[in-house]
């Protein structure tokens, strides 16, 4: 008697009312927990004031209950009207808690919303407000960060700068080449002649940093080993490339249409062809890695039926290729193609890395564009003797042009949306291109809005002579010495230890809150991390890993050694974070990686916004093979987690990154680390659904205004009030720090009263 009692409950409508509200409040309770923010304890064991907003687009819920099986004669009763009432009652109880669970959940975002607008707009009135804009030689301070500065890379130069009583220096941050340390571990390196023959000049800097200048609020020039003591001014650092003020109207000292980038990249490369492996490694994943699964993708034709062995290598390549469609690679004559996954690198030789640059066809680029450009092969390849290629990377976005069915074609478009000097760096490539390499994956997804890293992997297969390639945004910019700042982030990469590493990498690093970066602040991520911690690849029955396994069981009984020296697979200017609940809008863009027992959707994954980024060979490769098996994810996301998924290293760099409020770091933490252990993921994210509008202040994200107005500035141009000639007479020429910005669009001369902003529109 005692045990139906229930069920006489449940078929009574008010006893399945008040069930129903009870089941969908304790779903609730569960699902997002207490109502309080998070408060994140740091460092001395203070509260880190780590506010964590709870909308949460929790992917993974629970599977409903089944109903109760009915008992005996039960099953042949027809409904009564009773029961009817009852599933009514119960879903208007259902709806109506949902309701009013979703509208305060907007609400709660809407405040959240107003606050931060109430706390930045207050600020705009503070001490230190619009501080990184303005600033200018005139009130530079040559000392004011002299620990910073590497006097090495300098040397006093003999230029007099009509518009500065500063010293200016020659900037050298290349290795001493041919040196007695040089010649013991790489060949001899060859010096390569730029346009006209002769030897690439260098850029001028100014010590220093101009008075006002504010730190950076996340990130640090010291953690990077980066000279931070050093200003950058636009005729100093572009005028070899092709700048000239607005009113010089001499005739440029190069013909830049005559010059021939391509042959003078190639050219270098083969002069010092004795340190880099030329030919290359083909991808080895194709063969080894999931050998069947790829002969049942028919990557793999021929098997040997008695024990599934794989075909001849250099068969299977062929077969890859044919998969592959058309090819990016035009001139196939330049570099000997690899014969055998076997080669490998001669004793000593150097890593390559392509740069593409990322660009489409309608673009128009302006003198600074050319310049930036210019800029980036030079410092890059040309003055490093080949160890770096850069690469017009142009999306042909008209489907109409048959660039892969015609010759003529293709040089048409390529003459029509790519300047002279450019064209024999330039790659053309489309959607068929890599839609035709991945079968598997639906064509709607398998584009360049979705799927960008196609086209990457597709190169990668074409030029395996490169070990890393830099996935490189078009609208960035590099306020410093290009080769200066990207070595310094690949060598910060390599000097992480692997433990703790994903931890950390999820945190914007805020030095005025974090302290020491390898002492302070890895301490305290791992305390808050405490045993919910990635030790190598998550254990999944559909995944083989390619990375190399932990040496030790535990994390804590491994003394900071694992990875250090190991070159990085994935570098990112962004934190690494977890999506899952952040609210992202594409965290759920994934598709594959699953079987009977896992669901795509509880899939660990990372993502980073932005895809600036180095990705390693490796990554590429696998990469390369999980598309062809069907598994496939969203541009921003994939790169993360095929590095997590198969144990490869993966680093963010924590760039400096500047705002145009002076906020404090507890503030930044509050609004840019707010998940509930102070990551920058999870529930509270600022890159959550209707929460990116933080990032507005700031000189790094997809969409944010300091970049655009500093750059205009720094370029002679007036925006907001700041800038121009007759600014420029009364307040000196603006120079800035190393930094990294983007977004940034069209840089042309701009009319008095200009006021640049975005018109991307915030989620």
């Amino acid at each position: 008697m005692l045990a139906v009692q229930p069920r006489r409950l449940l078929q009574r409508p008010r006893g399945l009312l008040l069930f129903a509200i009870f089941a969908a409040s304790l779903y609730w309770l569960l699902l997002h927990g207490s109502a309080t923010p998070h408060a994140t304890e740091w460092g001395d064991g203070s509260p880190g004031l780590v506010q964590a907003p709870l909308k949460a687009d929790v992917e993974n819920k629970e599977a409903p209950i089944a109903p109760a099986e009915p008992i005996g004669d039960e099953r042949n009763r027809p409904p009564s009207q009773d029961t009817h009432d009852a599933k009514a009652h119960e879903k208007e109880a259902e709806d109506g808690e949902e309701g009013r669970k979703k509208h305060e959940e907007e609400q709660r975002e809407e405040d959240l919303r107003a606050q931060f607008d109430r706390e930045y707009d207050a600020l705009a009135k503070e001490p230190g407000a619009d501080a990184i804009f303005g600033q200018t030689l005139n009130t530079l301070e040559p000392s004011r960060k002299r620990d910073l500065t590497i006097e090495a890379h300098l040397t006093p130069s003999k230029d007099n700068i009509y518009y500065t009583d500063h010293q200016s220096y020659i900037y050298n941050p290349y290795p001493k080449y041919n040196g007695k340390a040089w010649l013991a571990e790489r060949a001899q390196y060859m010096p390569c002649g730029g346009p006209g023959g002769t030897s690439p000049a260098d850029i001028l800097v100014f010590k220093g940093l101009p008075k006002e200048f504010p730190e950076p609020g996340f990130g640090s020039y010291r953690v990077l080993g980066m000279d931070g003591n050093l200003c950058y001014e636009r005729e100093t650092r572009l005028g070899i490339y092709g700048y000239q003020s607005d009113n010089d109207t001499s005739k440029p000292s190069v013909d830049w249409d005559s010059i021939r980038w391509g042959q003078l990249q190639e050219q270098c490369a083969q002069k010092n062809k004795a340190r880099f492996s030329m030919q290359g490694r083909p991808n080895p994943y194709l063969t080894t890695i999931y050998s069947r699964q790829n002969s049942s993708d028919s990557v793999v034709s021929n098997v040997d039926g008695k024990n599934g062995a794989k075909s001849s290598e250099s068969h299977l390549r062929d077969e890859s290729l044919k998969r592959e469609g058309p090819l990016l690679r035009r001139k196939r004559d330049l570099v000997e193609q690899p014969k055998s996954s076997k080669s490998k690198h001669i004793a000593g030789s150097e890593a390559r890395t392509a740069v593409l640059l990322r660009t489409y066809t309608g673009k128009e680029y302006s003198e600074n564009d050319r310049q930036v450009i210019r800029s980036l092969i030079t410092e890059l390849s040309l003055h490093t003797g080949g160890l770096y290629q850069v690469f017009l990377f142009v999306h042909v976005k008209d489907t109409a042009y048959a660039i892969w069915d015609d010759e003529g074609t293709y040089q048409y478009v390529l003459e029509r949306n790519v300047p002279p000097e450019f064209r024999d760096i330039a790659i053309l490539w489309n959607d068929e291109a890599t839609q035709s390499m991945y079968p598997k994956i639906d064509p709607k997804k398998a584009t360049v809005h979705v799927s960008q890293w196609l086209s990457v992997q597709k190169f990668a297969q074409e030029f395996p002579e490169f070990e890393y390639i830099w996935n490189w945004e078009i609208d960035a910019r590099i306020t410093s010495h290009n080769y200066d700042f990207v070595e310094k982030l690949a060598a910060f990469a390599k000097r992480q230890p692997r433990r703790g590493l994903w931890e950390r990498n999820e945190r914007y690093y805020i030095p005025s809150i974090h302290g020491d970066y390898d002492t302070h602040f890895r301490n305290e991520v791992e305390r808050i991390s405490g045993k919910s911690t990635v030790w190598g690849p998550p254990k999944l029955p559909f995944v083989n890993p390619v990375g190399p396994k932990p040496p030790v069981a535990k994390p804590e009984d491994d003394n900071y050694r694992w990875g250090v020296g190991e070159e990085a697979d994935l570098i990112t200017v962004a934190p690494i974070f977890n999506p899952i609940n952040s609210s992202w809008i594409s965290g759920n863009e994934l598709w594959g990686f699953n079987d009977s027992t896992h669901a795509t959707l509880d899939l660990p994954r990372r993502a980073t916004i932005v895809t600036h980024s180095r990705v390693s060979k490796r990554l590429l490769d696998i990469m390369h093979v999980e598309n062809i098996r069907g598994n496939h994810i969203s541009s921003e996301m994939v790169t993360q987690t095929t590095a997590l998924l198969h144990g490869l290293k993966a680093v963010y760099v924590p760039i400096p990154v500047f705002f145009d409020r002076p906020w404090k770091g507890q503030d930044l933490a509050r609004w840019f680390n707010g998940g509930p252990k102070g990551e920058s993921g999870n529930i509270g994210s600022a890159m959550g659904w209707g929460r990116e509008a933080r990032y507005r202040g700031s000189t790094w994200y997809y969409r944010a205004n300091p970049p655009q107005r500093l750059y205009l500035n720094f370029m002679g141009w007036e925006d907001t009030n700041v800038g121009g000639e007759e600014w420029e007479e009364l307040y000196g020429r603006p120079c800035l720090p190393p930094m990294l910005l983007h977004p940034i669009k069209d840089i042309e001369p701009t009319q008095p009263g200009y006021k640049s902003e975005s018109n991307l529109p915030y989620s």
